[in-house]
C-alpha cells in the first residue's frame, strides 16, 4: 500500500510538470528558477518612471498583514471583503451595500462600462484613462467622446452640450489621466446637478488622496445622500498596492447591486485584502507616501523649468510636460534607462513621466535638460 501511494504520488507530480528527485530536492529547473521578487517590478538598474507606481509601498503594516495571511490563502476572502467594505462604509458614512469591492478598480470600472452600456451610450472626454471604456467598447457598447478644452482640461461645458436620452452613464476622471489636472470641486458639483437628472455620473478618482484637498475633490457625498452619482476608488496609488489588485466604488444601493452583477471575478485575494485593511487607516505611511510624491512631482517641475519646457499643473503622481516630440524624448530616456511614457494618441507633444524613487527622478531630471538641448541643437 505504501508503495502503491508514492508511486502515485510521483506520478502526479510528473503530470503536473514537478518533478521530484532523490531526498526530496528541487529539479534543476526549478532550483535554477530566479526569486519570487526578480519578477516584478523594474528590470535592474531601470528607472521605471512610466506607470504611475508608488515604489513606496505597500505600507509596512500592508506586509506584516501579507505574512500573516499568506497561510491563509487556501481560503477564500469573504469575511475580509467585508471587514474592509465595512472599514470603507464607515469611513465614508454610507451602508456597506454602497460600497463594491473589485480586484482594483480597473474591474469595477469594466463592470460599469458594460452594465451601463447595456443601457445606452457611454459620454467621456477624448483624453482620460480611458481601458475600461475601451474594454465596454469591444464588447458593443457605444462611447461618445469629446474634445478637451484649449488648455488641456476636461470641457464640462462640451460635454454638457453633448448630453441627451441616449447617454446612460457620463464618465470623467478627477484628476484627469493622462495630464494630471483637477477639475474644481464647484464645477464638478454644478455639472453633477446636470447630469443625474438624465444620467449616472461616474467619477474615478484614482489619485484623490494626492490633490491638495481630497475632501473637498470627492463626489462620495453625493453618492451618500442617494444622488445618481458612481466614485472609484483604487488602493493602487497612494496605498503603493499597484500589483496586489484592490479597487472600490462608492454608490447609491442598487448602482451598487447592478454593478456586482457584472464583476469578472469571485471573492477577493486574500493577501491583497488583508494588505488593504492593514493599511487603510495606516496615516503614517499615507503623509509619507504624500511627502515623497510632492517631492519627486517638484524634482520634475523644476526640471521641465531648466529644460525651457513647460508642463500642464498636476495634482497627481505624473507630470505631463510639453515637448517637441513625445515619443522621441521617450525613446532617449531608455537610453539613458530612465522609461516614460511616449505619446497618447494624436497628442504627440505631450509626455507624461510618473513621480517614483526619488533617485530614479534624479535620474529623469538630469537628462531631460540634456536630451532636450539635443533635439533643439
Amino acid at each position: 500500500m505504501h508503495s502503491n501511494r508514492r508511486s502515485f504520488l510521483v506520478g502526479a507530480g510528473l503530470s503536473a510538470g514537478i518533478a521530484p528527485l532523490a531526498g526530496g530536492a528541487l529539479s534543476p529547473l526549478a532550483a535554477a528558477a530566479p526569486t519570487a521578487a526578480s519578477d516584478f517590478g523594474p528590470v535592474g538598474g531601470e528607472a521605471l518612471l512610466s506607470r504611475n507606481e508608488n515604489p513606496y509601498g505597500p505600507a509596512p503594516s500592508a506586509l506584516r498583514a501579507v505574512a500573516e495571511s499568506a497561510r491563509m490563502g487556501c481560503y477564500y476572502a469573504d469575511r475580509g471583503l467585508g471587514r474592509l467594505a465595512d472599514m470603507i462604509a464607515e469611513r465614508h458614512r454610507v451602508s456597506p451595500r454602497q460600497v463594491v469591492l473589485g480586484s482594483g478598480s480597473t474591474e469595477i470600472l469594466c463592470a460599469i462600462a458594460l452594465a451601463w452600456g447595456a443601457k445606452g451610450k457611454v459620454l467621456c472626454p477624448d483624453l482620460f484613462w480611458d481601458t475600461t471604456v475601451r474594454y465596454g467598447e469591444r464588447q458593443g457598447v457605444e462611447a461618445v467622446r469629446v474634445s478637451l478644452g484649449s488648455d488641456m482640461g476636461v470641457d464640462l461645458a462640451a460635454m454638457t452640450a453633448r448630453l441627451d436620452d441616449s447617454i446612460a452613464l457620463v464618465q470623467v476622471c478627477n484628476p484627469n489621466n493622462p495630464t494630471g489636472m483637477l477639475i474644481p470641486s464647484a464645477e464638478m458639483r454644478a455639472f453633477a446637478d446636470t447630469v443625474t437628472p438624465t444620467a449616472t455620473l461616474l467619477v474615478d478618482e484614482a489619485y484623490n488622496e494626492l490633490t491638495d484637498a481630497p475632501g473637498d475633490n470627492t463626489l462620495i457625498d453625493l453618492a451618500r445622500s442617494g444622488r445618481d452619482v458612481i466614485v472609484c476608488r483604487t488602493f493602487s496609488k497612494i496605498y503603493g498596492m499597484a500589483g496586489m489588485r484592490v479597487g472600490y466604488a462608492v454608490t447609491t444601493e442598487e448602482n451598487a447591486d447592478l454593478i456586482r452583477g457584472y464583476l469578472m471575478s469571485f471573492g477577493g485575494n486574500v493577501a491583497g485584502v488583508a494588505a488593504a485593511i492593514a493599511s487603510y487607516n495606516d496615516t503614517g505611511f499615507l503623509a509619507d507616501s504624500r511627502a515623497k510624491v510632492l517631492e519627486g512631482r517638484a524634482m520634475i517641475l523644476d526640471a521641465v523649468s531648466k529644460a525651457g519646457l513647460t508642463a500642464l499643473p498636476s495634482q497627481t503622481n505624473f507630470v505631463y510636460v510639453k515637448v517637441p516630440d513625445a515619443d522621441t524624448v521617450r525613446t532617449a530616456m531608455e537610453q539613458r534607462g530612465v522609461r516614460i511614457r511616449g505619446a497618447y494618441g494624436p497628442w504627440k507633444q505631450w509626455s507624461r513621466v510618473s513621480t517614483g524613487r526619488l533617485e530614479d527622478v534624479e535620474r529623469y531630471a538630469q537628462a531631460l535638460p540634456e536630451i532636450i538641448g539635443q533635439m533643439s541643437g
